[in-house]
């Protein structure tokens, strides 16, 4: 009989890998999303549910799972305390999907061992604790897992991950990567995370390595960067983008950056700050060693992401308001650019 695997929150730029490769292996996949998605595969079913109800999530574990991959981001304690327990204790292996951003900046190469954000004694601290800031929250859901008493759990840590619909730069993301692009308007980029060293990795390899993780006695109780390990500086990923889809860009000081992207957005800024300031270059030789996998199997950034652009159905993209577009349009103008 085939194993049973759920992934919440699955439909996003690692889910719309990781599902193919799950069905690959012969597993029976079902997925809860709020995205309206159809399948025409019957070993594959969407669930346009809230997979933060607590009856409904319990309703679904009658399946049997064999297998849970966790794409949530718990932001209480209570959602801490509920499902990842709930998960643990009705499933053979429950795999939570943390964050590279737990990392500090303490020292490179980035191991699963280096200190973490939560343990370090940086800058503004209490305010980084107290926002909400996304890296926190992951970092407390870990602590959770790792003073449970159960066993069957593995914490995975993406770096900034590219995809069919995600393409990145800096803290931008594709609704003004790509379409500034291809209207040919100018993107604004804060100058000081320019020689920055950042780790971007193709989802699909990412797949494979949570696939490789899935149902491995040697991974329970244990944490993997699900990353590459080539890096660049953000200087070198512009001049990438330049080079596949004729980015024009400039760049800015911090503050004004932040006014143009996300003005008075306290999370906005540490992301800024406590991840795209700090060098990200990541040692992978812990999952490489899991999965069998080499380095130099994995997708050169430069190809992977002018695969993924050419494969863009460019006449077909649906834009929507954007602040932060006609804030950098309204900055330009005012300074004469275009």
């Amino acid at each position: 009989m085939s194993k049973k695997v759920l992934v919440p929150g699955g439909t996003g730029a690692m889910g719309v890998y990781l599902i193919p490769e799950l069905l690959k292996l012969g597993y029976e996949v079902d997925v809860i999303s709020q995205d309206d998605v159809v399948s025409d595969n019957p070993n594959l079913r969407y669930f346009k549910e809230n997979a933060k109800d607590k009856a409904y999530i319990e309703k679904m574990l009658k399946n049997g799972y064999d297998g849970v991959i966790d794409f949530m981001c718990y932001w209480n304690e209570e959602e801490r305390r509920t499902f990842p327990e709930l998960y643990l204790k009705n499933t053979g292996h429950y795999i939570f999907l943390s964050t590279y951003r737990v990392y500090g900046n303490a020292e490179h190469p980035i191991r699963e061992t280096s200190p973490r954000i939560f343990d370090l004694d940086v800058p503004d601290k209490e305010l980084l604790c107290s926002s909400g800031d996304y890296c926190i929250h992951k970092a407390q859901s870990e602590e959770r897992l790792k003073a449970s008493p159960y066993n069957n759990w593995t914490i995975v840590r993406p770096a900034v991950t590219y995809s069919k619909q995600r393409f990145q730069l800096v803290t931008l993301e594709m609704e003004l990567v790509v379409r500034r692009m291809l209207e040919g308007k100018t993107l604004v980029l804060p100058e000081p995370a320019m020689e920055v060293q950042s780790t971007m990795s193709w989802a699909g390899d990412v797949a494979k390595m949570l696939a490789g993780i899935l149902f491995n006695e040697k991974a329970m109780r244990e944490i993997y960067s699900v990353t590459t390990s080539e890096h660049h500086t953000w200087r070198e990923v512009a001049e990438m983008y330049k080079e596949i889809g004729g980015l024009k860009y400039i760049t800015v000081d911090t503050e004004t950056f932040l006014n143009i992207w996300q003005p008075n957005n306290v999370m906005s800024r540490h992301q800024l700050i406590y991840d795209r300031y700090y060098d990200r270059i990541m040692d992978n030789s812990k999952i490489l060693e899991l999965t069998g996998m080499k380095q130099s199997e994995l997708m050169p950034l430069k190809q992977g992401l002018k695969m993924e652009f050419d494969a863009l159905d460019k006449e077909n993209l649906k834009w929507a308001d954007n602040a932060s577009y006609t804030r950098m349009d309204e900055y330009l103008a005012e300074n004469g650019l275009e």
